[in-house]
């Protein structure tokens, strides 16, 4: 390119460019001395400029220039920093496979971007940058940060964002970054923090994040501020320090709004503070190194599960959210460590099955924990109830857990057939299914009442005159009640009429209150 057929600011850029020198145009007193053609740029990139002299360091360094034509600089290997700040681009630059040095395009204002397998041995500086169209960032190497840090990116129904199996070895900084249209960066590896504070992202009825299988060396923040129309997924992530969502908005009615399942959280899950959400969270088989929070938390999706932490593991687990969860909360076969909750934000629909706590924080009195076990909606099942007595007796709380235990035979016995269902009740009223042994002996002590009373003023006539011991009528009514132990009353004496009635009804009773012994204690033995 021959000097002459250089503008004014071209040729300041062409000379200026092997000592790296920076060159603003934006005084320009016409729009012609503010623009510079893409041609230049790429003859300068591939080498056309002058030699170098010793101790220079050559650069692209433009400001506010208007960049015309298509830059295409596909699979060139480009030795030296680009840095176009507060530029207008009238065509999407095309990098494809190319490696750069560094990417520096701070205020700039672009059509969109394709820089899908491109390498940058430095940071890539969006910041600031406005794009109507994709930023395309498939399988690109970035030896640095990847700054997009208060950019707005507009390709509504499109992937605004594609950073499928991107490498970056430093930080994705997008705080302030607004979407309109998918961000997709599943595959992503990003070797330190994801950071979306106060990013906006939104694509209503589709995804607005789509970090499935993401790897990420540090935090992946989304608060505070953080805003999104759509569904995010973070399944299968692997992030070695904390997830956060303290106080972001998450909006995607009737459906899920945060798909986050077998997630590998080294530290916390931090779904609480202000979070508050729209549509369903789905954590299904999540493995949380701390804590999964969801304290001050607003979750809403009526009639549906709006919370899914099936088989989700943590070592501790607050559900203390702002108001009680509106839909249904799974979370069957999840281990939940230190389960922290309270009674004024308990869900209406919990299901229970399987899940298993270390210990409950407040663990209240057995009355008030009965009511969170029977808000659940599977039917009948044991577990819940056993899990439950194992907290209370690992606290000491024997009489507690001999209620949920009994809580239990109760629930149980609404699903036998009539007729079992009566030896039940018989079972629950003399021993409480074994597990009020006390009950026993006020019956017994009761009936053994009743009878020497009525056999004291009716005394019966003896089998055989003047064999018969003499009559006592507290030893005769205890014959009659204790089929095991004789006194040699009952043998020795008859009853008639009403006497001989009631005689039937101790040993029947006897038998019954044996009976219920027998089986409620083998019970609570074999159960506990």
């Amino acid at each position: 390119m021959h000097p002459d057929e250089l503008s004014a600011a071209e040729r300041q850029l062409w000379n200026s460019f092997t000592q790296g020198a920076p060159v603003d145009v934006r005084d320009g007193t016409s729009p012609t001395e503010s623009t510079v053609r893409v041609d230049v740029i790429e003859a300068l990139l591939l080498g056309a400029g002058a030699e170098p002299a010793p101790g220079d360091r050559p650069a692209l360094r433009l400001t506010g220039a208007r960049i015309t034509g298509s830059l295409d600089l596909r699979f060139a290997e480009i030795a030296v920093p680009v840095v176009l700040a507060d530029c207008r681009f009238d065509e999407v630059p095309l990098l494809q496979g190319a490696r750069l040095r560094e990417l520096v395009l701070p205020g700039s204002s672009l059509p969109g971007l394709a820089a899908d397998t491109a390498r940058i041995d430095g940071r890539v500086v969006l910041s600031r940058c406005h794009l109507t169209g994709p930023l395309i960032l498939n399988r690109a190497e970035i030896h640095g940060d990847l700054d997009l840090r208060n950019t707005v990116i507009t390709a509504p129904g499109a992937e605004a964002i594609s950073a499928v199996h991107a490498a970056i070895d430093g930080d994705a900084l997008c705080a302030n970054l607004a979407v309109q249209g998918g961000f997709r960066v599943s595959g992503a590896t990003i070797d330190g923090e994801f950071d979306l504070e106060g990013a906006s992202l939104s694509n209503p009825g589709g995804t607005a994040l789509d970090a499935y299988h993401v790897q990420i060396t540090e935090d992946f923040t989304f608060h505070p501020g953080f805003r999104a129309e759509g569904r995010i997924i973070l399944s299968g992530a692997t992030v070695s320090a904390a997830i956060g969502f303290c106080g972001a908005v998450l909006n995607n009615a009737d459906d899920v709004a945060l798909e986050a399942v077998d997630v590998h959280v080294t530290r916390n899950f931090d779904l609480g503070r202000g979070l508050a959400v729209k549509g369903g969270i789905q954590l299904d088989g999540s493995n949380i190194g701390t804590q999964l929070s969801f304290r001050d938390t607003t979750l809403t999706r009526p009639g549906e599960i709006a919370l899914s932490l099936r088989m989700t593991q943590a070592r501790e687990t607050d559900l203390r959210t702002r108001r009680p969860i509106d839909g249904t909360v799974d979370v069957r076969n999840a281990q939940l460590g230190t389960l922290y909750d309270t009674p004024d934000t308990w869900p209406a629909d919990i299901r229970l099955a399987e899940a298993t706590y270390d210990a409950l924080a407040s663990p209240l009195a057995a009355t008030e924990r009965l009511d969170w076990l029977r808000r659940g909606t599977d039917g009948y099942l044991p577990q819940p109830y056993e899990q439950l007595a194992a907290a209370y007796r690992r606290l000491g709380h024997e009489d507690e857990a001999r209620m949920v235990l009994l809580a239990k035979q109760r629930h149980r016995r609404v699903t036998l057939p009539p007729h079992i269902r009566v030896w039940g009740h018989i079972q629950d009223a003399t021993v409480g299914y074994g597990y009020r042994p006390l009950r026993a002996s006020l019956w017994l002590m009761a009936l053994l009442a009743c009878g020497a009373i009525f056999f004291a003023a009716h005394s019966p006539a003896p089998l055989e005159v003047g064999k018969a011991p003499p009559f006592n009528a507290v030893f005769y009514a205890l014959d009659l009640l204790v089929p095991i132990i004789t006194f040699g009353q009952e043998a020795a004496f008859a009853p008639r009429g009403i006497g001989q009635w009631l005689a039937y009804g101790l040993t029947a009773a006897g038998w019954i209150l044996a009976t219920t012994v027998t089986t409620g204690i083998s019970r609570a033995i074999s159960r506990q």
